[in-house]
């Protein structure tokens, strides 16, 4: 890295290191300081031992010279940063006000969350609402716009919380990453727009702040901050249930028993003032259970497939919010999916007991893995889950020690495929066209490759034997 500010004096009690090749010139042959030759100019101030060298001609000449100092001279990072925030999100918007792209009406969904706002407002969860499958906690993102920012419409309330929240990401990710060595931060702000405008109509990004900050604050040293981190786990599952696994890495003994604990109890006092204040609080779990096979899923990609080359007589239906696929074989395929979901379940659980070894990334990493395994063994992957495993695989890479890296790579071009699937080709994709169907295959076996890839790569960091 370079050092742009002036070199401190070495500490009291210790002896700067003297620089390869000068001890010659330095000293005469009675040992006293020789005078400086003509040509040498000032002397060079003395250096600490642990400082690098600093950069003379180009990045490129340091030794400590890194796949990112080109980008780490002083404040600039930081204002590129910001820069491309502010235009990536700019982008965004203005594509959220056209909402014209394929086939339109990405954000229509916040029209549905103000229905839903109405409905708490009257003191009750949305009843026999087939298109309310949310655990009770996300009551509380619905009804935020109305309550923090009435002064504004509830679509524009929606999208400045959305924005708010994705703000706090980049900032909570830029001062985790304070020595500029690692691109989690950029992978956020960069990967977010590969969705499109996507992000700013759904609340998932404020989900996934909640699991971003849960992981952050369990790597800090003090134990509030353990139980911090519980503490957003908690209200997290109670958003949306997958935020519960940032707690699936922490390390044993105390932090796993400070955060486990914080996060139980969040989530239960939570869900009890909830039940106690609105009726039919757990009314979601009734449309949960009857969920198909979605079109966007893994299971949906083999029927697409099987239905293209004729060896599936089945078809499309909209049922839940989402077009499923109907026919045979799909309550089986629904069914094996949930059989998958357990056993990876089961597959995580067999790594933490055999785990030996955890670096300051294993938690991190943990996550990312584990929320992969439970999206490409869902029967559902719309396009929104894509922004938990940005969020994820960029607080994965604010750590050096992450063995996570391969795994975000393969999740940006995912991403940009899931905006080719929604909104831009999704009539391709319910028709099961070529180019529809040519999608899908990609951007899942992207899914699945990154998902095995991450459990393999998490074992062996930690558990394999040659991870002690």
């Amino acid at each position: 890295m370079t050092n742009d500010h002036p070199e401190s004096p070495p500490r009291s009690g210790s002896e700067a290191r003297p620089r390869p090749g000068s001890e010659t010139r330095s000293r005469s042959g009675d040992g006293r300081p020789a005078p400086p030759r003509p040509g040498d100019g000032p002397p060079a101030a003395p250096r600490s031992a642990s400082e690098p060298p600093t950069l003379t001609k180009s990045p490129f000449d340091s030794e400590t010279f890194t796949s990112a100092t080109f980008v780490t001279v002083g404040r600039g990072p930081d204002l590129a940063l910001a820069a491309v925030w502010i235009l990536a999100r700019a982008g965004m918007l203005l594509l959220l006000v056209r909402d014209d792209l394929g086939i339109g009406g990405v954000g229509r969904e916040v029209g549905l969350y103000q229905y839903w706002y109405g409905q708490f407002a009257a003191g009750t969860f949305p009843p026999g609402d087939a298109m309310w499958q949310y655990p009770p906690g996300a009551g509380l993102v619905v009804m935020a716009p109305g309550l923090l920012l009435p002064w504004l419409t509830y679509f524009k309330a929606f999208v400045a919380l959305t924005l708010l929240a994705d703000a706090v990401v980049t900032l909570a990710l830029a001062r985790a990453d304070s020595a500029r060595l690692t691109h989690g931060a950029w992978i956020w702000v960069c990967g977010l727009p590969l969705l499109l405008h996507l992000p700013l109509a759904r609340y998932d990004v404020q989900t996934t702040a909640l699991a971003v900050l849960a992981l952050l604050a369990l790597g800090a040293r003090p134990a509030a901050a353990h139980r911090l981190g519980g503490v957003l786990a908690g209200i997290g599952a109670l958003v949306k249930v997958w935020p519960a696994l940032a707690l699936i890495g922490t390390p044993r003994g105390r932090t796993t028993r400070e955060a486990w604990t914080a996060a139980a109890v969040t989530a239960l006092v939570l869900l009890a003032a909830l039940a106690l204040l609105f009726s039919e609080s757990l009314g979601f779990l009734r449309q949960q259970g009857s969920r198909g096979i979605q079109i966007e899923s893994l299971g949906g990609t083999a029927l697409a497939v099987a239905r293209a080359t004729g060896a599936w007589s089945g078809g499309v239906g909209f049922r839940y919010g989402a077009f499923e696929y109907v026919g045979p074989y799909v309550s089986t395929l629904g069914h094996l999916a949930l059989l998958l979901t357990v056993l990876a379940f089961g597959w995580l659980l067999l790594w933490r007991l055999q785990a030996r070894r955890w670096t300051p990334a294993t938690p991190l990493d943990a996550a990312l893995a584990a929320v992969l395994l439970f999206t490409v063994t869902s029967r559902v992957i719309s396009p929104q889950y894509m922004i938990w495993l940005i969020g994820l695989a960029a607080v994965c890479l604010t750590s050096r020690d992450t063995v996570m890296r391969p795994v975000a790579l393969l999740l940006l071009p995912a991403a940009a495929l899931s905006s080719l699937a929604y909104p831009v080709l999704y009539a391709d994709v319910v028709d099961g066209t070529p180019a529809g169907l040519a999608v899908m295959v990609l951007r899942n076996g992207l899914l699945l490759a990154a998902a095995l890839l991450a459990a393999r790569r998490l074992w062996t960091s930690t558990a394999a034997p040659d991870a002690e």
